[in-house]
């Protein structure tokens, strides 16, 4: 696989699996747009794991937090922070991979894989970001988390496998929504990739277990440090920011790519691109 195309694919998952502009959208689009062929599963699943090891590296503290709280749950202590912590990222975790288990049985996943359904999720969830950001109220932190909160944000987190919707977008949105600030919104959201990328990448390298290609392992461990460099950095520059600034930036950035992808789906020939 050509170092750049390598290159790409590992920059475009890294920055933007934790932005709220959807990851997952722009990798199905790369094919489409740059002529490239798909990167296949092998290289999808390392730079999700390069995503996987920046969000556990930048979260540190939270992640130790959880695991003591598993260890607590497993003695019979369901009510320190951590258990409460590790018990809620598992319940938000279950809609995404029953619904993920369905969409791979059925081959819908990919079928969503195109230009048209890309830009109408990229649009409408932009707005939807928008309108939470700006209607929300704050009046909770993330040591407010709750099972309830965790199965509402659990059950827009599933949405997110529609390519274009964005995994980390529609959780902000669904913690704005319930009313926590936006720090603690792009927090929890972080915290609920872990389980999401970690069973997906389950998932995933289940189907790519038994890899003889020397080549194509050299490719998908610079793959993933790639993602990983690319992720962190996306991770500190977002939390930073959100000290300063709202979420429309990436609303502004959504609809404007949004629009040019309805346009390219339904006024010119691209439009018929086949789906990646």
């Amino acid at each position: 696989m050509p170092l750049f195309h390598l290159l790409m694919v590992a920059v475009i998952q890294g920055l933007t699996e934790f932005l709220p502009v959807s990851s997952s959208g722009h990798l199905a689009l790369l094919p489409n747009l740059t002529g490239y062929e798909d990167q296949g599963r092998f290289i999808d699943v390392s730079v999700h794991i390069g995503t996987l090891f920046a969000v556990i590296f930048h979260f540190r503290a939270d992640v130790l937090l959880a695991l003591r709280g598993v260890a607590s749950l497993a003695r019979g202590r369901p009510d320190t922070p951590g258990a409460i912590l590790a018990l809620c990222l598992a319940v938000a975790t279950v809609p995404v991979v029953f619904l993920g288990t369905a969409l791979a049985v059925t081959g819908l996943d990919d079928l969503m894989r195109s230009v048209a359904v890309i830009g109408w999720t990229t649009l409408t969830f932009g707005l939807v970001l928008y309108w939470t950001d700006r209607t929300g109220s704050v009046h909770r932190s993330a040591g407010d988390w709750s099972i309830r909160d965790s199965v509402i944000m659990g059950l827009w987190q599933a949405v997110a496998l529609i390519p274009g919707v964005s995994r980390s977008g529609v959780t902000i949105s669904a913690a704005r929504f319930l009313g926590y600030g936006r720090q603690d919104s792009a927090r929890l959201a972080m915290l609920m990739s872990i389980p999401a990328i970690f069973a997906s990448g389950v998932y995933k390298g289940a189907e790519v277990a038994i890899i003889g290609d020397p080549g194509l392992i050299r490719d998908g461990a610079l793959a993933a440090l790639f993602s990983f460099i690319a992720a962190l950095v996306a991770l500190r520059v977002m939390m930073r920011l959100l000290l300063r600034v709202s979420f429309t930036p990436y609303v502004i950035y959504r609809v404007a790519l949004g629009l040019i992808l309805l346009w390219i789906a339904y006024f010119t020939p691209a439009g018929s691109w086949p789906s990646s």
